[in-house]
C-alpha cells in the first residue's frame, strides 16, 4: 500500500480502487447528462470536461490538481441543473479521494 498526501492507496489486482470509483462516477454523469433534454449554455463545457476525466481514468492514476481544476469546470458549467446534483456530487466523492492538490 503506498501513502500520498495522506490518502492509501488501494489496488485490485492491478487497477487502483480510486480511479475505478472515479471512471464509474464519470461515466454516469455522463450518461446523466447525454440524457437531459434541456439545454443549457456551458453543457459543452461539461461534456468535454467530463471526456477529459475519461480519457485521464484511461491512462492510470491521473494528476491531482489537474482532477480538481476539472471538477470546478464542471461544477461551474452544470451550475443550478438539479437533474445533475447527483452525479456531480458522486464525481466530487471520486475527486476527493484522490485527496488535495499540492499547495503552491
Amino acid at each position: 500500500m503506498v501513502r500520498s498526501l495522506g490518502q492509501a492507496q488501494v489496488t485490485v489486482g492491478d487497477e487502483d480502487v480510486r480511479v475505478a470509483e472515479l471512471r464509474t462516477a464519470v461515466s454516469r454523469l455522463r450518461r446523466r447528462l447525454a440524457a437531459l433534454p434541456a439545454d443549457f449554455p456551458d453543457r459543452v463545457v461539461a461534456e468535454e470536461e467530463l471526456a477529459d476525466l475519461a480519457a485521464m481514468t484511461a491512462h492510470g492514476v491521473p494528476e491531482i490538481s489537474r482532477l480538481h481544476r476539472s471538477l470546478l469546470l464542471i461544477a461551474g458549467a452544470i451550475g443550478s441543473v438539479s437533474a445533475l446534483s447527483p452525479g456531480l456530487a458522486e464525481v466530487r466523492r471520486a475527486v476527493e479521494l484522490f485527496g488535495d492538490p499540492p499547495r503552491r
